[in-house]
Parts: structure tokens; C-alpha cells; sequence
């Protein structure tokens, strides 16, 4: 129990950090959207930028099964993942496949599907084609 307590307070912790990001996002503050979204990338989900920026999908792959984090944490890192979409057509080819690969991390070894990251499945394939 007190662990799954641990896991609710740092998903929450995480919803806000995320809150900032896209309000900076929207402030123009793009550098410092940037920042704060790779400092959480590595302090939050142990992910580091080389890792999340290599092209070699398999790179991305073996940390996924190798850090074994909680659905709840994967399903944090899709929501980070999915809102950074849409910042260029770069970031978008880069994003897209690992984003679809949490997805099916999720449901494949967690056995969790939601009908909002089915949608979203459906609209990244846009930017995986």
C-alpha cells in the first residue's frame, strides 16, 4: 500500500510538471519548455536524451524493458511523450515510433489498453508513416 501510495504522489507530482511545461509552452517559452521537460525526461523516468533522441528505435526498446518502471510511470511518460508532438516535423518522426512503443508496452505487458491512447495510436501513425 505505501508504495502504491508512492507511485500516486509522484504521477501527480509529474501531471504538474507537465501543466507547466505546456503553459510555458503557450507563454512562448519554448527553451525553457525544452529544459524542464528533458531535466524531467531523466530525473522522472530515468531517460536520458541520448536515449530518447537516437534514431535507433532499438535503443529506446531496451530501456523500456530494461527499466521496468510502472504502468502508472509509462502511462505518465506517454502523456510527456504524446504532448510533445507537434513541435516540429523532426521531433514528430523522432517522437511518434517510441510513443507507439510505450503504448504497446502497455498493453502487452501490463495488459492495459485506454480508448485515449487507442486514439492516439491512431493519429501518431500519422507522423510514423
Amino acid at each position: 500500500m505505501y508504495r502504491r501510495d508512492l507511485i500516486t504522489a509522484e504521477i501527480q507530482k509529474l501531471a504538474q510538471v507537465l501543466a507547466r511545461i505546456m503553459g510555458l509552452k503557450l507563454e512562448g517559452k519554448l527553451a525553457e519548455a525544452n529544459q524542464l521537460f528533458e531535466e524531467t525526461m531523466k530525473g522522472g523516468f530515468q531517460l536520458s536524451k541520448e536515449i530518447l533522441e537516437n534514431e535507433d528505435l532499438s535503443v529506446f526498446e531496451n530501456w523500456l524493458i530494461e527499466g521496468n518502471l510502472p504502468p502508472e510511470k509509462l502511462d505518465s511518460l506517454s502523456e510527456f511523450l504524446y504532448y510533445e508532438l507537434g513541435v516540429s516535423q523532426d521531433r514528430n518522426q523522432n517522437i511518434a515510433p517510441k510513443l507507439n512503443l510505450v503504448y504497446q508496452y502497455l498493453s502487452d505487458q501490463h495488459k492495459i489498453v485506454h480508448l485515449v491512447n487507442l486514439h492516439r495510436q491512431k493519429t501518431i501513425q500519422q507522423y510514423i508513416s
